[in-house]
């Protein structure tokens, strides 16, 4: 993300600027105060993809220069539409990290861009297998909760090797 020309052209309309861009040679020793909220475009996800972010990012971050290393820590938060893996219908996640904290490595001097840190975090934070009997923000039971279930118990009961017929008939290829 970079800096967005504003609406009008003039010489003197300022920059809206990233404010993940970090220069800790300009850091003062109490560090830096990040708050403010940005749109769901700011996660950069396709179209096509089964994430999808309802609600700007919200975050309040502090940054502290440590030696050779960045240190970011606060609350961030946002809101996401997922699909259930199971009934495939859509449903909430709200996705709030607090307390965050992060350490990045300072490996050239200059602006350092947390964007990706930030981005990448909150949404590992996403479940993995999403179902929507685990959202957090409309409380529901999943509508295929039963639906793939063993029909009867007897598969269950048969002892192990019950069926030979097959492990013979491929004994018998080996002779």
């Amino acid at each position: 993300m970079t800096g967005l020309p504003c609406a009008h052209e003039r010489a003197s309309c300022s920059l809206v600027m990233n404010p993940f861009q970090i220069d800790p040679r300009h850091l003062s020793p109490e560090g830096r105060q990040l708050s403010g909220v940005l749109p769901p475009t700011f996660f950069a996800l396709g179209e096509d993809d089964p994430v999808r972010p309802e609600s700007p990012l919200k975050y309040e971050l502090q940054v502290l220069r440590d030696g050779e290393d960045l240190i970011l820590t606060g609350r961030l938060e946002a809101e996401f539409s997922l699909e259930c893996g199971r009934c495939l219908e859509r449903f909430h996640q709200r996705v709030v990290l607090d307390p965050f904290a992060e350490e990045i490595p300072i490996e050239k001097e200059g602006t350092i861009d947390l964007t990706e840190v930030v981005r990448e975090d909150i949404l590992l934070a996403l479940p993995n297998f999403p179902r929507c009997e685990d959202g957090n923000v409309d409380l529901r039971d999943c509508p295929a909760e039963g639906r793939f279930e063993a029909d009867s118990p007897a598969a269950a009961d048969e002892a192990p090797g019950a069926d030979k017929g097959v492990w013979d008939a491929l004994d018998q290829l080996k002779n």
